[in-house]
C-alpha cells in the first residue's frame, strides 16, 4: 500500500456528517425525480420565444455524458494506483458534469418536445436502404434507452451516498457501494451518447 492510500485511510469517519449529507442527498434524489416527472407533461411545457431554439443542446448532453465516461475511467485507474487525491478530483469533474448535464436537459425537455425514435419522416434525408437499416435496430434502441433511463434513477441516490461516504471518510462503505455502483454509473454515461447518436437521424 502506498504512502498515499495510507495517509487517506488514516483519516477519521465523520458519521455526524455523514449522516446530514445522506439526508440531504434524498431531498436531492426525491427533487430530481418529481422535476424528471414533471417534464414530461405537455401541458406544462414553456413556449420558448420566437427564434430561440435549444436543439444545440442534445449533442451537447451526449458530449457531456462522453466526457463524464472518460472522467469516471480516469477515475478508476487513479484509486487503482493509489493515486487518491486524483481520483477525487476526477470524481468531481464527474459530480459536476453531472450535474451540468441534468440542468441542461431538464431545461431542453421543459421546453422542447420531445423527438421519438421512428417518429420522424425521413423521406429526403435518408434512402430508402439507410431508412430500413435504421427501422431494424429499434429493438436495440429501446433496450438501451428503458436501461439508461431506469438505472439513471436508480444509481441517482447511491451515486450520491457513494460520494458522500468517500468525502466523510467512510472508506470501506465507499469502497462497498461503488463496486456496484460505479458500473451503473459508467453504463449510463456510456449509453447516453449511444442512444443520442441512434436518435440523431430523427431530430430532422
Amino acid at each position: 500500500m502506498n504512502d498515499e492510500r495510507k495517509q487517506w485511510l488514516s483519516r477519521a469517519p465523520n458519521e455526524a456528517l455523514s449522516k446530514k449529507l445522506g439526508i440531504i442527498a434524498w431531498v436531492i434524489t426525491a427533487l430530481v425525480l418529481i422535476l424528471v416527472g414533471l417534464m414530461r407533461r405537455p401541458e406544462l411545457q414553456i413556449p420558448l420565444p420566437e427564434g430561440v431554439s435549444l436543439s444545440f443542446l442534445p449533442p451537447f448532453h451526449a458530449g457531456v455524458n462522453a466526457v463524464a465516461a472518460l472522467v469516471l475511467i480516469g477515475a478508476l485507474i487513479s484509486v487503482m494506483k493509489g493515486k487518491i487525491a486524483l481520483h477525487r478530483k476526477f470524481i468531481l469533474a464527474a459530480m459536476g458534469l453531472s450535474v451540468l448535464f441534468l440542468l441542461s436537459y431538464v431545461a431542453y425537455h421543459f421546453t422542447s418536445s420531445d423527438v421519438k425514435y421512428g417518429d420522424a419522416d425521413l423521406d429526403g434525408i435518408l434512402s430508402a436502404a439507410e431508412r430500413a437499416a435504421v427501422a431494424g435496430t429499434r429493438p436495440t434502441y429501446l433496450v438501451l434507452l428503458i436501461s439508461h433511463i431506469v438505472l439513471a434513477g436508480v444509481s441517482l441516490p447511491f451515486i450520491l451516498f457513494t460520494f458522500i461516504a468517500g468525502w466523510t471518510n467512510r472508506f470501506a462503505a465507499h469502497r462497498k457501494l461503488a463496486r456496484w455502483v460505479f458500473p451503473m454509473w459508467l453504463y449510463v454515461a456510456i449509453t447516453g451518447p449511444i442512444c443520442y447518436w441512434m436518435l440523431r437521424p430523427y431530430y430532422g
